[in-house]
């Protein structure tokens, strides 16, 4: 992403890989839109785009609260969002701007620092990844993504097997966008496919990012986060979380406190404007399933390892 007084330009990742296209936009309403309709996703980006759509509010005069409303609104489930803009809550109108370009420097700064200390704790070799975590999800390096970002540039030996993460497939279309211009070398699978690739050996272990996690280490992360923690458990791989600490929320007791947000089913009915499923067919659309702490063999953040309690 990238801001100008007035004006934030977000690349809309709903059109990668085959296009890449910058939307502008200016005023709260137009970021909050970007953020529900994942023009942008990823919980340290949206915090930083809403830090920037709460400074365009200002700029252009409008209701402070009724933009922080409507900011707050747009992804329920990612605790960084609110982070982002109880930090701001003290700061006055005519320093927002300046505010936000910090949190987004503090970002790309705190990715850097864990991708480099969670490098130093993964394995060498297969790594396995869901959904996208890289520079994309973030203000640039990213989270999961990052860990292995930092392995590759210190020349260790690595082999990123991306899940494709129905049914928005972030995976399939970001993870590997981003692998590719890295020249990090990866192999795309379906969701499906996980427990099979366990059982060849070729992985070494599993990371993922969180969009929050409770105060007795319980994650709320892309849906089908689940289902590869109990594999993991199963075929003895560790299972890691890449977790900035904004991502914490010592508020939230466990995980079935944790909201999560329900799409609309026609993500899973079809996708983009093809609908693949019968009319008549119903779909249950959960964004987000919670991985409880006994299945995290480590939390990993810029400060190191943290441990719940």
């Amino acid at each position: 992403m990238r801001y100008a007084p007035g004006s934030l330009y977000l690349i809309d990742q709903r059109r990668l890989p085959h296009e890449e296209t910058w939307l502008e936009l200016g005023d709260a309403a137009s970021t909050a839109r970007a953020i529900r309709d994942m023009v942008v996703r990823g919980a340290p980006a949206i915090a930083i785009t809403a830090a920037y759509g709460l400074a365009l509010a200002a700029r252009r005069g409008e209701d402070r609260a009724e933009a922080r409303r409507l900011l707050l609104a747009s992804r329920p489930t990612a605790v960084n969002l609110r982070w982002a803009l109880e930090r701001l809550d003290p700061v006055a109108d005519a320093d927002l701007e300046e505010a936000a370009r910090d949190l987004h420097a503090q970002d790309v700064a705190t990715n850097r620092a864990m991708g480099d200390r969670g490098a130093r704790i993964l394995p060498d070799g297969g790594i396995y990844t869901h959904c996208n975590t890289g520079a994309l999800a973030t203000g640039g390096w990213g989270t999961a993504l990052g860990i292995v970002r930092s392995k590759a540039v210190w020349g260790r030996t690595i082999h990123v097997y991306v899940g494709e993460t129905r049914p928005y497939l972030q995976g399939a279309r970001l993870t590997t966008w981003e692998c590719v211009k890295e020249g990090i070398a990866c192999t795309l699978v379906t969701d499906s496919m996980a427990a099979a690739l366990f059982a060849t050996g070729r992985v070494g272990s599993v990371v993922v990012g969180c969009d929050r996690v409770a105060a007795n280490g319980d994650v709320a992360n892309k849906i089908g986060t689940l289902a590869l923690a109990i594999l993991a458990r199963h075929h003895g791989l560790p299972f890691y979380v890449a977790m900035p600490l904004s991502t914490l929320d010592l508020r939230c007791p466990d995980g079935d406190h944790i909201p999560i947000e329900e799409r609309a089913p026609s993500e899973v009915l079809g996708f983009r404007q093809e609908r693949t499923a019968p009319a008549g067919v119903d779909a249950w659309n959960p964004a987000f399933d919670v991985t409880p702490a006994e299945l995290v063999t480590g939390w990993i953040t810029e400060e190191g390892a943290w441990t719940p309690g």
